[in-house]
């Protein structure tokens, strides 16, 4: 069997001493290779490679961003039958993909993990979610996207990391405190629109789910539509205010385990949903599985059933 191993070298939770032990570990189960991405962009284009060479597996050492990227080198615009089976080895500072399939928060226990399952010829097939944006890319996402405040804090974290901050639970619960009194919380933008069913007007911020948690901060799960998972369509979460009233209910609301939707009068959503697109009416920020990708003005949001085969 023959696996490539995408290892990016600036995952926040790594060294070069465990990067050495997984290479030994799965280099011994498997005919192995392995490559460093270099830039961004770099594990698609690895990735659609090994997809083209006839790779069985493609491992990932990195974060939610380098799986993403993976993710959609995989899949590319290939046949579906054929496509390597994705191995996630969590080394960011949240990985929520790898905790939302179950995988532990560790490197070398998500390995083993991972091992076992090549070894049982186990593997789960997820749905991803896809986003088409107003100038017709599409990108894949595995957990989650973001439209509006979401992303602004995406952004600002992004610019802080690039300073040299550490990325952490702190950084970004404190950069989206600061940046809620920031954030425009008086002309909503967004719009809401569904095939044969009824949208919704006067957004400030949408959250789409393809799964639950959305995110973690440090061992605490946020879950904004307990709801998604990997076997259903789409969830999203979206906000009608945005003042101090509406979030100091919302927010208690996401950080409490829960089986049912938030309640609240201003807010919009939805579940296991097939398509939906979100219209602004000026440019708003937009990001998809935690990667800041610019302002959209439109953005088509779909399920992608059976789209990836994981080990775990």
């Amino acid at each position: 069997m023959r696996a490539l191993l995408l290892v990016n070298p600036k995952a926040t939770t790594t060294t070069k001493r465990t990067r050495d032990v997984l290479i030994r570990a799965l280099g011994a189960a498997v005919d192995l290779s392995v490559e460093e991405t270099a830039y961004r962009g770099h594990a698609a284009a690895l990735a659609e490679t090994a997809r083209e060479k006839g790779f069985d597996v493609v491992a990932v050492l990195g974060g939610d961003g380098t799986i993403n990227e993976t993710v959609n080198g995989l899949i590319g615009g290939g046949p579906t039958d054929g496509r390597p089976a994705l191995m996630v080895i969590p080394g960011g500072s949240a990985n929520v993909f790898a905790r939302a399939l179950g995988l532990p928060n560790n490197a070398v226990e998500a390995t083993g993990v991972a091992l076992e399952a090549l070894r049982e010829g186990r593997r789960r097939t997820i749905n991803l979610g896809v986003a088409v944006s107003d100038d017709g890319d599409g990108r894949y996402f595995t957990f989650c996207a973001g439209v509006g405040y979401d992303a602004e804090v995406v952004r600002a974290v992004e610019a802080l990391r690039g300073a040299g901050h550490r990325a952490g639970p702190f950084l970004y619960t404190s950069t989206a405190v600061r940046h809620y009194f920031l954030t425009d919380r008086r002309r909503p933008a967004l719009r809401l629109e569904r095939p044969r069913q009824p949208g919704a007007d006067d957004l400030f911020m949408a959250i789409i789910s393809n799964t639950a948690p959305w995110t973690y901060a440090g061992s605490l799960a946020i879950n904004p539509t307990p709801w998604a998972g990997f076997d259903t369509g789409l969830d999203m979460l979206a906000l009608r205010r945005m003042g101090l009233p509406t979030m100091l209910r919302v927010v208690p609301q996401i950080l409490r385990q829960r089986d049912t939707l938030l309640r609240g009068r201003h807010l919009v959503q939805t579940h296991d949903e097939e398509e939906f697109t979100l219209v602004a009416k000026r440019p708003i920020a937009f990001q998809l599985d935690g990667d800041y990708l610019g302002e959209r003005e439109r953005v088509t949001f779909r399920s992608a059933p059976n789209a990836l085969q994981v080990l775990v």
